[in-house]
């Protein structure tokens, strides 16, 4: 059976998109690299990786366990993670504890089902692009623009795929919170 490359994530509305795709029009006018394509904006929540089909049973039910409330998010800042041969850009969230107690109880179910997540630091962002390579010196409070809040109501298990060439993500199950 082949392995499938799975994350949760929180899914945004069309309106939602078009404001995040209004900060990567700004940051793609002063840089080169690969920009993230609209289809494709999500919040990771929690990155699971390679497993086996049959193994989204378990995912799903640590999904179904795990207690979560709608909350608000706001986009307040942008930023990059520095790496050789150009960064990854991304629009960052104010804090919100709701969204942090739904990653940590995400993570600990599926850790208690015997899943092996990365040991990283919780940094909700949505990415931008990878490889950037600014042309000249982004401002990165213009590069935001006015900050930006939007509802989040469910959380998502995607499938990540490459189809046709082209980085697809997929919703294979969706729980309202």
């Amino acid at each position: 059976m082949e392995k499938m490359r799975l994350f949760i994530a929180v899914n945004f509305d069309d309106e939602t998109k078009e404001r995040i795709k209004a900060v990567q029009d700004r940051l793609r006018a002063v840089s080169r690299g690969s920009f993230t394509h609209t289809d494709n904006f999500h919040l990771t929540l929690v990155f699971i990786g390679e497993v086996h089909p049959n193994q989204v049973a378990s995912i799903r039910q640590a999904m179904d366990d795990t207690a979560g409330a709608p909350t608000e998010l706001t986009f307040d800042h942008t930023g990059c993670f520095r790496r050789d041969g150009g960064d990854i850009w991304w629009i960052g969230l104010k804090r919100n504890v709701v969204l942090e107690k739904l990653h940590h109880d995400l993570s600990d179910k599926l850790t208690a089902q015997g899943f092996n997540l990365q040991d990283r630091q919780f940094k909700p962002h949505v990415t931008l692009a990878r490889r950037v390579v600014p042309e000249r010196e982004v401002d990165r409070s213009s590069l935001l623009g006015d900050p930006f809040a939007t509802g989040v109501s469910a959380i998502s298990l995607m499938k990540s795929e490459h189809i046709q060439g082209k980085l697809t993500y997929t919703e294979i199950y969706r729980k309202k919170l």
